[in-house]
């Protein structure tokens, strides 16, 4: 049997690929799908009927003229099916609860970034500290790159700083831009506890004035590597500031975090002033030819953008 909860988490996955169709909310009402039979109501007869296939999947179908797709659940293995030409059959993993923590259980998390993550949660806000598998995958860019300095937009606690700190070599610089003096108080506690404090630049204050002030100190282009993960009406203002302090040579990496907003940027019912705004930072970011860029789903979603 699928329960409706199923359900709902591959009606968030819909909205994420942008598909032509979505369920109609009238979707929530069912409690379970039959074993044996094709099961719809008035409102989705002749739209999707919910059917279970041979291998125990069950499966929503839908078809047009110029596409048609499926959309599978098997609780061992989710995934979205997405049957036409645009896509190419690309199967694409659902990450379910059960799923994310298999991922989680192989994720290397130092023990100081443990006790910090922990810490960090009974706090207000903490929602806004990124997940183990993104601050991985961020020390991992600065590795590869062989960075040695660095700069942070939107600090909070420190989790994502601190990864970083850890991987710069003793020579490096991290310059951490936070507002909330309090977030930056427990950020450079764990700084001083995993011995890298001396490698961090604390700046207190508004981010935009610190990257501009770097700007007139000179310091353009001789950055390796920016992560923003601040205010994101301020997105578009901070990779232009951020463009001008990465290097050209090798070109620096910016990554800008939370590019998919839990998943409303591709809603077109939602409008708010923070999901619109990061919605067209996208689109800009897609024109902007001074970039490469590779939108990834982690997390929130992150945008790696390499300077050209």
């Amino acid at each position: 049997m699928a329960t409706c909860s199923s359900l709902i988490l591959h009606h968030r996955c819909w909205s994420r690929l942008d598909l032509p169709w979505r369920p109609p909310r009238l979707m929530l009402n069912f409690n379970s799908v039959s074993a044996t039979t094709t099961v719809a109501t008035s409102s989705l007869a002749g739209k999707a009927p919910f059917e279970r296939c041979s291998s125990g999947r069950i499966g929503i179908r839908t078809c047009s003229r110029k596409s048609k797709w499926i959309i599978r659940h098997c609780s061992a293995n989710p995934f979205v099916v997405v049957d036409d030409e645009k896509y190419g059959n690309k199967q694409v993993v659902s990450v379910t609860p059960s799923l994310y923590e298999y991922i989680l259980g192989n994720v290397r998390e130092p023990e100081i970034l443990r006790q910090l993550r922990e810490e960090t949660a009974s706090l207000h806000g903490s929602q806004m500290q990124v997940s183990p598998d993104q601050a991985q995958l961020l020390a991992m860019l600065v590795q590869i790159l062989m960075a040695e300095r660095c700069i942070e937009v939107g600090v909070y606690t420190g989790y994502s700083s601190l990864a970083v700190a850890l991987v710069l070599p003793e020579s490096g610089r991290l310059v951490a831009c936070e507002r909330d003096a309090k977030a930056l108080e427990v950020a450079k506690k764990y700084y001083e506890q995993a011995g890298v404090l001396h490698k961090v630049d604390v700046k207190y204050g508004l981010a935009a004035d610190v990257l501009k002030s770097l700007i007139l100190n000179g310091e353009a282009c001789s950055y390796d590597f920016a992560f923003v993960d601040a205010e994101k009406r301020k997105n578009q203002e901070y990779f232009e500031l951020l463009l001008q302090l990465v290097r050209v040579k090798v070109g620096g990496l910016i990554v800008i975090d939370n590019v998919l907003w839990h998943g409303k940027v591709c809603d077109p019912m939602v409008n708010d002033v923070k999901t619109v705004s990061i919605r067209n930072f996208n689109k800009c970011l897609l024109e902007d030819k001074r970039v490469s860029i590779s939108m990834v789903p982690i997390g929130d979603g992150m945008t790696i953008c390499r300077k050209r």
